[in-house]
């Protein structure tokens, strides 16, 4: 199974690749054959059976943990190889989707926080919670699956950053317990991030 709204990006490679070949353009063909497998590896996104508690929404590698007063913010920084197909952290409605274009920086860095984003706000049985997608350098589009009053169950599909590479997944300190740590790995919809108190 492949990313919603990937048919056309993927079908394109294959046909300049034989119309290269039609033209005896053979090295040319040959490149566009490798940038298709790579994207079929990117655009991926197979079924998974849920995971328990507060899930990843984000397959990659927590880069960092914070925790104040009022928030438990969870940050996973996807690679290339990783499945771009973000997942809902745990049931609810949403209640906001707003988008904000920025800048391009690495999303290792922390000022990435300054580039294009998505914000989604969920009401949950544990209260507001937050997930941002967040755009790098290498990112083409930041794309939302949801919108405004759609309800979400944990682990449903709820948006992809194509070629993009963080979410930040933000928490009520007070009703959660944090199960993850910064460099442990993640498989978004199965992963444990957080168990309600």
């Amino acid at each position: 199974m492949f990313a919603r709204g990937s048919a056309g990006i993927l079908v394109t490679p294959p046909i300049a690749a034989l119309f290269m070949l039609y033209l005896g353009i053979w090295p040319l063909a040959l490149v566009l054959i490798l940038f298709w497998f790579i994207l079929l590896m990117f655009f991926r996104d197979p079924e998974r059976n849920i995971g328990s508690g507060i899930v990843s929404a984000a397959d990659g590698v927590v880069d960092w943990v914070r925790t104040n007063d009022k928030w438990v913010i969870v940050s996973v920084f996807m690679n290339l190889h990783n499945v771009h197909v973000n997942r809902a952290p745990i049931s609810g409605m949403t209640q906001k989707v707003t988008r904000k274009a920025g800048g391009m920086w690495p999303a290792f860095m922390e000022r990435s926080e300054r580039n294009a984003k998505a914000k989604m706000m969920f009401m949950t049985q544990i209260g507001m919670i937050r997930v941002e997608q967040i755009s790098g350098v290498f990112a083409w589009r930041v794309c939302p699956y949801v919108r405004s009053g759609n309800g979400v169950k944990r682990g449903q599909r709820i948006g992809m950053i194509r070629f993009g590479s963080r979410v930040n997944v933000w928490l009520p300190a007070d009703k959660v317990n944090c199960m993850v740590e910064p460099g442990q790995k993640t498989i978004a919809g199965i992963t444990t991030i957080a168990e309600v108190k």
